[in-house]
């Protein structure tokens, strides 16, 4: 009789051939490269552990949904880590330190603008279409929703993005169009 394990090991090298690279993509894009590649690691230690749970039909969405509930822990601990970091900051005397310029203008770009002032549930919704390339069906998994619940979400997201992108473009156009004050020089009186 064969051992439980040796099922799963037959299938781990499917999973993980197959997907390793896609759940690291999925990480890379919310998070920087090291903390994407421990998120990938835990996302695939977790379906060892609940390998008798991961779906057999479509076990992409199953991990992308592990891995996003590691990304949530993940940031959960890194606020706490930043509020630690803070208190200690304040208590031993030391300022605060300047912002990264270069880290916004990094981030720069119309569409990152717009994306960025969605709520985090647009954000999600969008980026499991548009950038894992997900049906609805299967970013309903991720998101742990139904996929009419998810394809509503979806909608409204889109929606938002149009709004938030027609209000950049306005902005835009009215700072065009304002016309840029000229200096006027005075003589200084003679005495």
């Amino acid at each position: 009789m064969p051992e439980p394990d040796d099922e799963f090991a037959t299938s781990w090298d499917y999973y993980y051939g197959d997907y390793y690279d896609d759940v690291l993509s999925y990480a890379a894009r919310r998070v920087d490269h090291e903390t994407a590649r421990d998120i990938a690691a835990e996302t695939f230690l977790i379906a060892w552990r609940r390998r008798k749970h991961i779906p057999t039909d479509r076990p992409f969405p199953w991990l992308l949904h592990v891995a996003r509930n590691v990304l949530a822990n993940e940031a959960r601990g890194h606020r706490r880590r930043g509020r630690l970091w803070g208190r200690l900051r304040d208590h031993s005397g030391l300022g605060q330190t300047a912002p990264d310029v270069a880290h916004g203008v990094a981030e720069g770009g119309r569409i990152g603008a717009a994306l960025r002032s969605l709520s985090p549930r647009d954000r999600e919704a969008l980026e499991l279409v548009g950038w894992e390339e997900l049906t609805a069906k299967e970013a309903a998994i991720v998101a742990g929703c139904s996929a009419k619940t998810f394809s509503v979400r979806l909608s409204r997201a889109r929606q938002r993005l149009s709004a938030a992108l027609a209000e950049l473009d306005a902005a835009d156009q009215d700072a065009a169009e304002r016309p840029v004050p000229v200096p006027t020089m005075h003589r200084s009186p003679q005495t």
